[in-house]
């Protein structure tokens, strides 16, 4: 049954409707099996129905799942120290998405430049075709015509410079300008990874003008790129960090992390989230990082992404029409010479999953539980449609 006339019509959605879930299989309705390698657009990164996960959500669930944040929630305190450990972060924000937790970030930056005394210090430097959000606030943040068109006036306060490019960078802070945020890889617009020394570059030029860093991390974080984080290929740390997707396993969860002297400037009455950090969303976290850190999962997939790799340039060899192959662990773009929406389509339609960004490009995030024989399966499958097509 195809019942949506009550939903309004922001998704263009694919018709097919998934029941359950194991791994890096999906079942639809219809009982026919998929190869998801999208992992619910990066979310999924431990597969699906991870077992510890599932019996983290299924005890708290019958336990306690929702207090507030007007009382003290143990569960997120435990989360909030496992979480600062893996990176330069003292301290944590928690929310319930990546763009909640840009939109904290935002705030935090404000803030903290008017508490150091640069009230007119506000605004924020971005990349063209990086992505953090669609609240008002993350829109206009997000340097992409297609993704603001018809809610102007957007929100003043930011300026969009190229992304890979340090001199742009410096060339457009002014007396206005508060922070720098970037993504370590730009997801949406296929998988552009920087050049090494970039994100040195960015941190550099932070420091010489006074300038916060911060990095969204909403798709890059949680052992996509097979680092713990994506900025942790460099050499460098940001100020503040953004994080969402696979934090709590497909439990809405996101999370603002900061350093000490940065963080001190929210006080209470200054940011807030009714559902953040609750204890069923902390309970899926804390299983989350446990099987990601604890039982080895994240030192499988630089080898994993680099089999992946080889697959997706083997392929390259074979078809003139792949313009260029990108990955970063698990996170990988084929860009191709001819428009990508049909091959997405006939992917799915051959039971494969992946997504199609800026028009040309096919974009894979599958489970970092993946196998090498999933690998071979999805690689054979886009291979398969390109030779039908083309």
């Amino acid at each position: 049954m195809n019942d949506t006339h009550s939903l309004m019509l922001t998704y263009a959605r694919n018709s097919v409707a998934f029941v359950r879930g194991e791994g890096t299989r999906l079942w639809d309705e219809e009982g026919l099996e998929y190869l998801d390698f999208l992992a619910g657009i990066g979310v999924n990164n431990l597969g699906h129905c991870p077992p510890k996960v599932t019996a983290a959500i299924r005890e708290q669930a019958g336990q306690l799942v929702h207090t507030s944040n007007l009382y003290r929630i143990p569960l997120q305190e435990k989360l909030a120290q496992r979480l600062t450990a893996t990176c330069f972060a003292d301290q944590a924000f928690f929310c319930n998405s990546g763009a909640e937790a840009n939109e904290a970030a935002i705030k935090l930056t404000r803030k903290t430049m008017r508490d150091r005394g640069h009230p007119g210090r506000f605004e924020i430097i971005t990349a063209f075709n990086g992505f953090h959000g669609r609240t008002l606030a993350t829109l206009s943040a997000t340097a992409q015509e297609k993704v603001q068109r018809g809610f102007e006036p957007l929100m003043p306060g930011f300026r969009y410079v190229p992304f890979n490019d340090p001199v742009a960078v410096e060339k457009a802070i002014s007396p206005y300008t508060a922070g720098i945020l970037v993504e370590p890889i730009q997801g949406e617009s296929g998988v552009r990874i920087p050049d090494d020394g970039y994100l040195e570059a960015l941190r550099a030029i932070a420091d010489r003008h006074g300038l916060l860093l911060i990095f969204d991390e909403v798709q890059t974080g949680m052992g996509r790129t097979g680092k713990f984080w994506g900025h942790q290929w460099s050499s460098m740390t940001p100020d503040i960090m953004t994080v969402a997707k696979g934090l709590a396993s497909g439990i809405p969860m996101g999370a603002c992390l900061a350093t000490a002297s940065v963080a001190a400037h929210f006080s209470p009455g200054t940011h807030a989230s009714t559902f953040g950090g609750n204890p069923l969303a902390c309970a899926a976290s804390l299983a989350t990082l446990e099987t990601l850190l604890d039982d080895g999962v994240l030192q499988k997939v630089s080898e994993l992404g680099a089999y992946l790799e080889h697959q997706l340039q083997e392929l390259e060899k074979q078809y003139k029409l792949i313009k260029a192959v990108r990955v970063r662990g698990l996170m990988a773009a084929v860009e191709l010479n001819v428009p990508a929406e049909e091959v997405g389509a006939m992917c799915l339609n051959r039971r494969l999953l992946l997504s199609c960004q800026m028009g040309t490009t096919l974009r894979m995030l599958p489970p970092l539980t993946i196998s090498k024989e999933e690998i071979e399966q999805g690689v054979a499958i886009i291979g398969s449609v390109l030779n039908d097509l083309f």
